[in-house]
């Protein structure tokens, strides 16, 4: 893992000023956000608040109007695992032959035998049901597995819990949690915020494209300017 100067390491992943504009709408102000190993950060903030259009930006998925995104040097490119609101996946084909797909883009040694261990991590179907006929949580945690397949630095996930029961839930932050126990970083949008005082170690609020709060949730937890939802 690169070292900082100070001696503390370095961020996986920066967003130096990034910012979004459609025509005069702001989605997203400059806004400036660093991702260090151990991180589980929280974006926190109503509907339309920038949170997705943030996620999409450090997911290379979405180029920012002004500002830049930037990776910490390393031996190897740092690995990023993107699980966007919609699913990603091809509704086409069946839990496994989309795993079997994206793990030969990702240029997997043997496809096969990663598609079923996600599979199984996941607790998905292995049967002959297209994408399209899966349940909404099983498509959710589809997409999850499809943003694992890399073996992730930083995962980022957008909404990760929404269409999942409680067990499924429980099995999520299980997951989530490898990441963080292989040195890696975490990156969540959410609107439970149960899930912020269980699960995160920071938080970054946004309300109307622009970030109000950044701090550790204990700061939050104190912060009255931060309470978005009250």
């Amino acid at each position: 893992m690169p070292a900082a100067a100070d001696g503390l390491a370095s961020p996986l992943l920066s967003a130096r000023g990034v910012a979004r504009r459609y025509g005069r709408r702001v989605a997203l102000a400059p806004t400036t956000v660093e991702i260090h190993p151990g991180d589980s950060l929280a974006l926190v903030g109503p509907n339309g608040a920038g949170k997705s259009t943030l996620l999409s930006i450090l997911a290379g998925a979405l180029e920012p109007s002004e500002g830049s995104v930037v990776a910490a040097d390393g031996d190897s490119p740092l690995r990023i695992g993107w699980m966007p609101q919609k699913p990603a996946e091809y509704v086409r084909l069946s839990p496994r032959e989309n795993l079997e797909l994206f793990a030969r883009l990702e240029r997997m040694d043997d496809a096969v035998a990663a598609a079923g261990r996600f599979l199984r991590l996941l607790e998905l179907p292995d049967d002959e049901r297209l994408a399209a006929q899966l349940s909404a949580g099983n498509q959710q945690r589809l997409n999850l597995a499809i943003a694992l397949l890399p073996g992730p630095d930083v995962l980022l996930v957008d909404e990760p819990t929404a269409a999942l029961d409680p067990r499924q839930r429980r099995r999520f932050w299980e997951v989530a949690a490898q990441v963080l126990e292989r040195g890696g970083a975490l990156v969540f949008v959410t609107q439970h915020l149960e899930e912020v005082e269980h699960h995160a170690t920071r938080v970054l609020v946004l309300r109307d494209g622009r970030a109000v709060f950044a701090g550790t949730r204990e700061e939050y937890a104190h912060a009255p300017e931060a309470d978005v939802f009250a």
